[in-house]
């Protein structure tokens, strides 16, 4: 049974990495982009709404598919200083705890909310109100319960993963 848990956990850690390399993706392209749209401005003075405006939805791809990918490798936001001196079965318990009360909970309800915003966009057809800007802004707004949904998987196989060490801490201790 532990196997089958392990399995999905490195499934959704493969998925995770998955997102993580779009988001890499995105930055690059993000990084072209600027340097396109500054050389057009600024040397040809020649400027795109729908460039500018695609370049915020590169950034947001960026930052919301780079939630689940710095979950997984533990580069979030987390006060070390207490957690340091932690004991490693106290830290698999806070793990969890965080995963539990925290991530997933804030993950659903921003999913739970996300949805009807995402979906009234979608149904207006809703586009950029500048002229010249980028249509189908639901796209974008789409991102947000992607990155949420996969962070919230993330979470269940960091929850997985520490509860996989507290039993193989309880069975080192218990031989």
């Amino acid at each position: 049974m532990r196997d089958k848990w392990l399995k999905l956990s490195y499934i959704i850690d493969e998925t995770s990495k998955a997102a993580g390399a779009l988001g890499a993706l995105a930055s690059v392209a993000l990084a072209l982009l600027i340097v396109y749209d500054a050389s057009m401005r600024y040397l040809f003075h020649e400027g795109s709404v729908a460039l500018q405006e695609l370049e915020w939805h590169l950034f947001d791809i960026l930052f919301l598919l780079g939630l689940a990918y710095a979950l997984k490798h533990d580069k979030h936001v987390r006060v070390d200083i207490l957690y340091t001196r932690f004991s490693p079965r106290m830290k698999e318990w806070v793990r969890i705890a965080t995963m539990l009360l925290f991530v997933i909970p804030l993950g659903l309800l921003v999913v739970w909310f996300s949805w009807d915003f995402t979906l009234q966009s979608f149904l207006q057809h809703e586009g950029s109100p500048d002229p010249g800007g980028l249509c189908c802004r639901y796209v974008i707004k789409s991102f947000v319960i992607v990155a949420f949904v996969l962070l919230i998987l993330q979470a269940v196989s960091e929850t997985i993963k520490a509860l996989h060490r507290l039993r193989e801490l309880n069975e080192g201790r218990a031989a």
